[in-house]
Formats: structure tokens, C-alpha cells, sequence
């Protein structure tokens, strides 16, 4: 099964166009940051706090789902608390010398923010242990018997970690973040708000009934959404006079072949490969991806999150089932189970 879908939120055509897209679309402040609210609340006490006491703020960890706002919240706080940020990822710190040149070109104040932190390698996390705690930097000069250890000063600065596997985190490096939230799916009122505001930025017009239909099927999150509208954007514009109402949205999305719950034919064929394979479960996260052909990394990280979200999949100690709801939405009869068995064990 191929991993390049529309409702996973790294599809990328055209990386620096649906790079430029999202920017143009992220929210800057709190106010403008829809959903997230008990986040959001948190936040807004830390950096207050911070700002009075003339400090920078706590380090921060964020983890959840890809397509949720990591990445926009960490621009948003920086923006909150008038710093710089720099942005790098896990991967591409793969030295302690890496992660040195970063720290040592931070002024005070700055946010260095780590995308899939988690990644990082040991010896990186190694020297990042006493930056963040003491913002110390300990460097080995030379090696063998006559290298020696140097200790640097760095600036206070903040340091924001993102990861969609928080278990994957060191245990070492995730204590040593004073303020750790998850964030959760937004709720649909949530998605039509952020559609809207999409919108209004695009200088798309768009009916009351169309961006409540694209809410729907946008599962639950705003990356999502906006890359439907998009897509829907480029439908009415081709097939209509560039105006979304309810008939173009639901061609549109006909088209990419996103049903009603948002499930696109990747979701559809996974729990299917459950059902009809295997009685709809349980069965072992590394069969299915024998069976689908993906990695269990896709499988854990993009497939399997909204199915548990809406219900359609559970986790059991014996491996992934396919909920009756699931039956229902795809239209097949659930298995019942054998009576003459069932009285043959209770003789048993």
C-alpha cells in the first residue's frame, strides 16, 4: 500500500509550495490559535510568569499525532514571548558537534526547537543532558590519553521538543523538561473554525454547509483540513466558478475518494485486511504490515491513531480488532460466534 495519501499529513507533491501553503496559514498568536484550550491555558501562565520574572521559559515538550500543531505552538510561543526561534529536526543533529555549533550561536532568550526529537542520537542527547539543566557545554579536545574536557557558558535559552512517540524519548532527556502537554485531536467545531479562517486567508469563498462537510472528513486535524481545502480550492476553481459550496466539496472529496468519517482507501483497506484475514482480530501489528505491505512505523504512526480515535480499532494485548462500529461503516456483517463450540467448551 502506498504511503503517499492525502490525509496523511507529510504528503508533499510540491514540498516548498505546500511549505509556503502551510506558513501562510499558521497562526502567529494564542488568539489566533484555534483549539487546544487547556494547552494553550497552561502556556499562558508559564510565559506570564516568565515574562515578569524577565526569564526565559521552561523548557517545553509537545507529543501527539503528526498534523496537530507542534510546530505552529512552538512559533506561537516564541512569538508570545518575543524571541527567536531556530528550527531543526532530530535527524539532522547527528554529531555532538552539530548540536554545539546550534547552542553556541543562541542569544539569551532564544527557543531552539527540535522536531522528532526522539530521533536524536545517544551521544547527542548525551552532551544536550547538561545545556539544558546547568547550560553548560562540555566539549572533548583531542582524544586518546591526552584529551581534555572544555566547559563552555551558554546564553539562557529555551529548548522545544516535538515528538509523535513520546515512549521513544530517553527517559534522562524527557525529565528535564519543566512543562510537557500532549495535544489532543481538535473536535469538528474546532476544524470548521480553522477551515473558515483558511479561507478568509486564501480569499476563497466558501458556503456554511461546504466547510462543515470538508470539517467532517478532515480527521480531526487542522494540517489535514487545510490540505483538503486546497484540494478543493483547485475542484471549484476547474469545476465551478471558484466558489465552494456543498455540491463541489462533496465532488471533490468523491474524488480523492475521502468518505464521510474521513477514512480514505488506505484506512479502508487496513481494517478490511483485518476482517477479512483474520475475523477482524486480534492479530499482531507485524502481520498487518506483512499484510498491507507498509512498515509498522506507518501503520503505528498514521494509520492507527484515528481509527482508535473514532472507534473503529482496538488495542489488545493480543494485537490490533476491528470494532463493530468499523463493521457497520464498511458495510460487512461482524462474525458471530459458533454456538455448537460454545457449548462444546462448557462441557469442557
Amino acid at each position: 500500500m502506498a504511503i503517499d495519501r492525502m490525509v496523511q499529513p507529510n504528503n508533499n507533491t510540491d514540498p516548498e509550495q505546500e511549505e509556503a501553503f502551510e506558513l501562510s496559514l499558521r497562526p502567529k498568536t494564542f488568539a489566533e490559535y484555534i483549539g487546544q484550550d487547556r494547552l494553550k491555558k497552561n502556556l499562558k501562565l508559564a510565559i506570564t510568569a516568565a515574562k515578569k520574572r524577565e526569564e526565559p521559559v521552561d523548557h517545553v515538550l509537545l507529543y501527539g499525532p503528526p498534523g496537530l500543531g507542534k510546530t505552529t505552538m512552538a512559533s506561537v510561543i516564541a512569538n508570545e514571548m518575543g524571541a527567536q526561534i531556530r528550527i531543526t529536526s532530530g535527524p539532522a543533529i547527528s554529531r555532538a558537534a552539530d548540536l554545539a555549533s546550534l547552542l553556541t550561536n543562541l542569544q539569551d532568550g532564544d527557543i531552539l526547537f527540535i522536531d522528532e526529537i526522539h530521533r536524536l542520537a545517544r551521544s547527542v542527547e548525551e552532551v544536550l543532558y547538561s545545556a539544558m539543566e546547568d547550560f553548560k557545554l562540555d566539549i572533548m579536545l583531542g582524544k586518546g590519553p591526552n584529551a581534555k574536557s572544555l566547559r563552555l557558558d551558554l546564553p539562557r535559552f529555551t529548548i522545544i521538543g516535538a515528538t509523535t512517540r513520546t515512549g521513544a524519548l530517553a527517559a534522562p532527556l524527557r525529565d528535564r523538561f519543566g512543562i510537557l502537554h500532549r495535544l489532543e485531536f481538535y473536535t469538528h467545531d474546532d476544524i470548521q473554525s480553522i477551515i473558515k479562517r483558511s479561507a478568509d486567508i486564501l480569499d476563497v469563498q466558501i458556503k456554511e454547509d461546504a466547510d462543515k462537510e470538508i470539517a467532517t472528513r478532515s480527521r480531526l486535524t487542522p494540517r489535514i483540513a487545510n490540505r483538503l481545502l486546497k484540494r478543493v480550492r483547485d475542484y471549484a476553481d476547474v469545476n465551478g466558478d471558484g466558489i465552494i459550496d456543498l455540491s463541489i466539496a462533496q465532488g471533490a472529496l468523491q474524488l480523492l475518494e475521502i468518505d464521510e468519517t474521513g477514512l480514505d482507501p488506505a484506512d479502508r483497506q487496513l481494517l478490511s485486511a483485518i476482517i477479512d484475514n483474520h475475523s477482524g482480530g486480534p492479530v499482531g501489528v507485524d502481520t498487518l504490515a506483512a499484510l498491507t505491505g507498509d512498515e509498522r512505523s506507518t501503520i503505528e504512526d498514521f494509520l492507527e491513531p484515528y481509527l482508535l480515535q473514532i472507534g473503529f480499532l482496538e488495542r489488545t494485548p493480543r494485537g490490533r480488532k476491528v470494532t463493530h462500529k468499523a463493521y457497520r461503516h464498511l458495510n460487512k456483517k461482524p462474525p458471530t460466534q459458533n454456538k455448537d463450540n460454545n457449548n462444546q467448551n462448557a462441557l469442557l
